[in-house]
């Protein structure tokens, strides 16, 4: 039987001064909900340029949001199979 999802990810950006936070927000549709935050900051010698920060402070908040949903399924696999289970199994 063919099954479907959607997960959905917000990005929350905010700037204060020269540095400029993302919060990222991933929901499935079991319920699940992770949260994980990244910063940039500006050398304040540099140009402004919002949109630089607010793309590295995302690049990190999803990087950090990938690895934690990573370990969320590791935890999630060892107990189903409640067993410890290889990292490097699962990595491809």
């Amino acid at each position: 039987m063919e099954r479907t999802a959607t997960w959905h990810i917000e990005i929350f950006l905010s700037e204060d001064g020269d540095r400029t936070r993302a919060e990222a927000v991933l929901r499935t549709t079991a319920g699940t909900e992770l949260r994980h935050e990244g910063v940039a900051w500006r050398n304040p010698k540099d140009t402004a340029v919002p949109e630089i920060g607010e793309e590295l402070a995302t690049a990190r908040a999803l990087s950090g949001l990938a690895h934690d949903l990573f370990e969320a399924t590791v935890s999630d696999i060892e107990q189903n199979v409640h067993q410890r289970v290889q990292q490097m199994q699962l990595d491809t």
